[in-house]
């Protein structure tokens, strides 16, 4: 473990609220002062809430500010050598917080520090990125990751992310040369499928059903479940392509597809944000095959524009797919990562040819005009967000100003969460 300067870069943190004047909205200006809400971020930013005890509290600054303490995904913990915690120049009634024993060998044997299990304890409250993913993490050691029981004596809440939908908008969308709308979906999406598999070259033909898959190449996003199943279903009238980056293994598994059923599917291991936004409008289904998965973007990305998620089912992807209405359901896979569970591949599989069945009935077409009505835009989870903040009861905290979403875009926004 290096630890390099940790202490001064929370430090800067902290102190940013006191001493920087904001000038950037036209409803407030100056610095923050002092009674204030942190929000924290997974085990990275788990130290900001002892700092802020130790050097800040005890000294009798930012008396009543507090810590929201949000976990976006319970696999990185920050865990790390027992001795380690000399480093971090805390007092040592924090070190419980941190102490920690696991049964793994990395970094070091047995007993260890835990910046996530601290964060946890020392915050004033506990978020995660969805309402089903904080029933996952206490339900057992295994979804929770051994912070399962910590957990459950703080309490969490779930809160599902919004996502960027001025980039990621089919009347917009300035990787796509066909914008539309639920009214003229039907044609946009044959004529834009035609320019993608004429683009990764697949055989054109609008008839035919076109799955995709975005995102990581690694076990948590399912791809190696995804390269076993396609043998199951590929027998179908379907294609699919795969887009990603990650392992190496899992980038070849994808890059021989095309070999192993050509004319049928193809996959590319490159960071290709354009050709992402192109799948997202041009396939007719997006699958989301994640062992786990705390909210996932993908599915928020693909549905205004049409496109129906086949989907596991945990995390966040309970929360926005509803089975029938916008999606299709595979049920919970085994979080287990070193091998692939069979029943996963037979789920998959056959969820997936549930879902080709549908494709051009009155069915199919509903679901897609259900996708293209959600509303999957920061302004109801912001409000969440606000209500949940206000609860902390931080003296001057008030709600803010309804408005449209001014953040600045984003230099480029690609489906790989």
């Amino acid at each position: 473990m290096i630890i390099i300067n940790v202490l001064d870069n929370f430090q800067a943190a902290l102190e940013a609220p006191r001493v920087l004047s904001l000038n950037s909205s036209k409803y407030f200006s100056g610095p923050y002062g002092e009674d204030i809400v942190f929000i924290a971020n997974d085990w990275h930013t788990a130290l900001l809430p002892c700092y802020l005890k130790s050097i800040y509290k005890s000294r009798g600054i930012y008396k009543n500010a507090k810590v929201a303490f949000c976990i976006h995904n319970i696999a990185y913990q920050g865990r790390h050598a027992f001795a380690d915690f000399d480093l971090l120049n805390l007092p040592d009634e924090f070190r419980s917080s941190f102490d920690f024993i696991d049964g793994y060998t990395k970094p070091v044997k047995g007993r260890k520090i835990n910046w996530m299990k601290a964060g946890i304890l020392e915050s004033d409250r506990v978020f995660t990125v969805s309402p089903h993913y904080a029933e996952e993490l206490v339900s057992g050691e295994d979804r929770g990751v051994e912070l399962d029981n910590i957990i459950r004596s703080t309490g969490i809440t779930g809160i599902v992310n919004g996502m960027d939908n001025r980039e990621w908008s089919p009347q917009t969308d300035r990787y796509i040369d066909v914008h539309y709308d639920a009214t003229t979906v039907t044609e946009a999406k044959s004529l834009l499928k035609e320019a993608l598999q004429a683009e990764v070259g697949l055989p054109v033909d609008r008839s035919i059903p076109l799955i995709g898959f975005i995102g990581r190449l690694e076990e948590q996003k399912g791809s190696d479940i995804l390269v076993e199943a396609i043998v199951k279903f590929i027998d179908e009238d379907v294609q699919i392509i795969v887009l990603g980056t990650g392992k190496k293994i899992m980038e070849k598994q994808i890059e021989e597809l095309e070999v192993t059923y050509p004319g049928k599917a193809i996959g590319v291991a490159k960071f290709n944000g354009p050709l992402a936004h192109k799948i997202i409008a041009g396939a007719d289904f997006i699958v989301i095959p994640s062992r786990f998965e705390p909210c996932g973007l993908v599915q928020l990305h693909a549905m205004p524009y049409g496109t129906v998620p086949i989907v596991s089912s945990t995390g966040g992807l309970v929360d926005t797919v509803k089975e029938g209405y916008t999606g299709f359901h595979a049920g919970a896979f085994n979080v287990e990562c070193e091998t692939v569970d069979p029943d996963d591949v037979d789920k998959l599989a056959t969820t997936v040819k549930r879902a080709i069945k549908t494709y051009g009935t009155q069915a199919m077409k509903e679901i897609i005009q259900n996708c293209m009505a959600q509303d999957f835009s920061w302004k109801g989870p912001a409000k969440l967000w606000e209500k949940a903040l206000l609860s902390l009861e931080v003296a001057g905290n008030e709600p803010g100003i309804d408005g449209e979403e001014i953040a600045p875009l984003a230099k480029e926004n690609v489906a790989t969460p």
